[in-house]
């Protein structure tokens, strides 16, 4: 029997065929429309593409305030075998991180401060380390957390769905993957768009955690604050070891992820961008604190317990309020922010590869800005490779989970390393404070990549650590690419000087008729030495050909060639190869000529051969020579267009 996804396929391939048919055929039209109009680059830095740090804050920190509602479940899943008594260390769990959460927000603020045109960890190691692999893993550590957190955020918020809706549970990858489209057209629309549109439901679900703490500690819920399910307080089990609790902790830290988006968007704010983003951090880390600390307490005074079917914010709320209205609404903000967390990482990933592409360790199309003057071709990177992980992990966010944090730790200690060598460097007001900050900083996000690299090896961490210096390894070859270029192609102004050429034009004709007429018009207008190229396959169509060519007048050299094998390629080859003894070698450079018919319609192409395409690309990369294509723009009629 088959499934109902099973007989949908079919359907959903002819549709998605029948969508890329009216893009490509309605290209502009298509893409005004997904996009909008263009914008002038001078409205780059108007304030319609700034945003107000009260904005930012909702649309930068959504990646961050997100991982709220499973980064203290995360935490204590690692050690829920060891037991029920095992509960209560999600507190001094959610403590620690907490305190690392002040921390690296404060070193944050102090980065923000020193590099107030954002790059984050980037611009911190660039600028402190002469090393470049080192600023290079910063960046690719990054760029890999990004990538994860858009499979990790848009995955989570689909299960928690599924939880409460079981019948979606099939599904979870095509609806993560639409989910991902639409915050991908969204933000190709622009910043301002994408904030006005995602701002708003991130602010709700901050609504919606504060009201489920506050009601937790006012009114207690059915059972009181501390109810009769509250576990006992400071047991420790016999099997319970450091790493265990390190391991614990680290699981935990996925709550962080994020925090470095503002730091690396600082050029979204608005005048005096430095302050707006030193508000947002601040208020962001007063927000994300109470959360995590309020929201771990009453897990543990309801005695919620670690079930793979069921979130824990999903128990904690059927304990407060059933499924009631409350539970409905507070179930859907969770799931629309951690959709929303993505958004915050298609600003921070596309200004991250700018800042990389800039300096030649990723191709250059990522500096590109897109009609509405953002990174777009960052974020359909970004885009194609969250994909790849969410179809490639079935949507699992415990499957996605053991690649999620390295990346971002290993950023975050190359961050803190940097800016300790910065103030050791420059001094300044409080700077000892500040490398005690940094450096303690540094020890402990080192500890946890180590912990999370070692105790994640086996379940995918092994993915990231071999992928990062893969990446490297590109990034470096593709510099290597640049520094050569650009050693290669440059002048000396004094010394090299433009030189006139004798260039022999050979036209490329296939009879005597008006796209010939239009081509050869062009080349003798160009006054060069021109030369007619027919290729015959047999005597009879040289001979016509000849004859044809005599009647119209002769309006330049013709040659005649026949080819047996019925090749153009290898005859056309000879020709130019004798080309090059022309006159004694006076040709110094050949000029060929491809005719390109062009129908008024696109499915009209596939009528005709694409003999000249082929031609084109062969000479490009098999000649020396300068190639040149005169489009021949037909009616609908087959008539030319005037």
């Amino acid at each position: 029997m088959q499934t109902p996804m099973t007989y949908i396929d079919p359907i959903v391939i002819i549709l998605a065929l029948v969508a890329l048919w009216f893009a490509a055929s309605n290209f502009t039209s298509f893409k005004r429309f997904v996009v909008g109009r263009p914008m002038r680059t001078r409205e780059l830095n108007s304030r319609h593409n700034k945003l107000f740090w009260v904005i930012a804050l909702p649309v930068l920190a959504a990646d961050l305030y997100s991982s709220v509602a499973y980064g203290p479940e995360a935490g204590i899943t690692e050690i829920a075998n060891l037991g029920p008594d095992i509960k209560w260390l999600i507190l001094p769990i959610t403590g620690s991180t907490v305190v690392l959460l002040i921390i690296l927000i404060t070193s944050y603020i102090m980065g923000v401060r020193a590099y107030p045109n954002g790059g984050g960890a980037y611009a911190i190691a660039k600028d402190n380390f002469r090393q470049p692999w080192v600023r290079l893993m910063a960046s690719t550590a990054l760029m890999i957390d990004y990538i994860l957190t858009v499979a990790v955020s848009i995955s989570s918020g689909v299960e928690q769905i599924a939880s409460a809706y079981p019948r979606l549970a099939p599904h979870v990858v095509g609806i993560s993957v639409l989910c991902l489209l639409i915050i991908l057209f969204v933000n190709l629309r622009g910043v301002s768009e994408s904030a006005s549109l995602f701002a708003w439901p991130t602010l709700f679900f901050m609504v919606c955690m504060l009201f489920l703490i506050g009601y937790g500690f006012i009114d207690g819920g059915p059972h009181g604050v501390v109810s009769a399910y509250t576990p006992p307080f400071g047991t420790f089990p016999q099997s319970l070891t450091l790493l265990l609790l390190l391991k614990a902790f680290s699981s935990a830290c996925s709550s962080l992820t994020g925090i470095e988006t503002i730091s690396n968007s600082v050029p979204v704010f608005r005048e005096p961008r430095t302050k707006g983003a030193i508000k947002a951090y601040v208020a962001l880390g007063v927000v994300t604190g109470i959360t995590l600390l309020g929201f771990s307490s009453l897990l543990y005074f309801q005695g919620i317990s670690v079930n793979p079917n069921n979130s824990m914010l999903s128990q904690l709320l059927g304990v407060y309020f059933g499924h009631s209205i409350i539970y409905q609404v507070i179930i859907w903000a969770t799931f629309i922010v951690l959709i929303l967390a993505a958004n915050s990482t298609f600003t921070g990933f596309p200004q991250l590869t700018a800042l990389v592409a800039g300096d030649s360790f990723l191709p250059r199309a990522l500096l590109m800005r897109g009609d509405r003057l953002g990174y777009s071709n960052g974020m359909l990177v970004l885009s194609a490779l969250a994909t790849l992980l969410i179809v490639g992990f079935r949507a699992n966010t415990n499957a996605l989970i053991p690649l999620y944090a390295i990346g971002v730790f290993v950023a975050f200690t190359i961050a803190q390393a940097g800016l300790v060598r910065r103030w050791l460097r420059v001094r300044g007001k409080l700077w000892r404070t500040k490398v005690i900050v940094n450096g303690f900083g540094a020890i402990v996000t080192a500890v946890v990549s180590v912990v999370f690299a070692v105790t994640k090896f086996t379940g995918g961490a092994w993915i990231v650590l071999v992928v990062l210096p893969l990446i490297m390894f590109i990034a470096t070859l593709i510099r290597r690419h640049y520094l050569k270029l650009a050693d290669e192609i440059r002048i000396n102004p004094t010394d090299a000087k433009p030189e006139p050429h004798h260039v022999v034009t050979v036209v490329l004709i296939s009879g005597v008729h008006r796209v010939t007429l239009n081509s050869v018009s062009f080349a003798l207008s160009i006054g060069s030495d021109v030369v007619a190229l027919y290729i015959g396959f047999d005597d009879e169509s040289i001979e016509k050909m000849e004859r044809r060519w005599e009647e119209w007048g002769n309006p330049c050299r013709l040659v005649t060639l026949k080819s047996e094998y019925r090749s153009l390629i290898n005859p056309i080859r000879r020709f130019l190869k004798f080309l090059e003894t022309y006159e004694g070698g006076q040709a110094d450079h050949v000029h060929v000529i491809l005719s390109q018919f062009l129908p008024s319609s696109p499915w009209a192409q596939i009528l005709h051969n694409q003999s000249s395409l082929l031609l084109r690309t062969w000479f490009l990369w098999n000649k020396d020579i300068v190639v040149t294509t005169v489009p021949y723009h037909l009616g609908d009629s087959g008539a030319p267009r005037h």
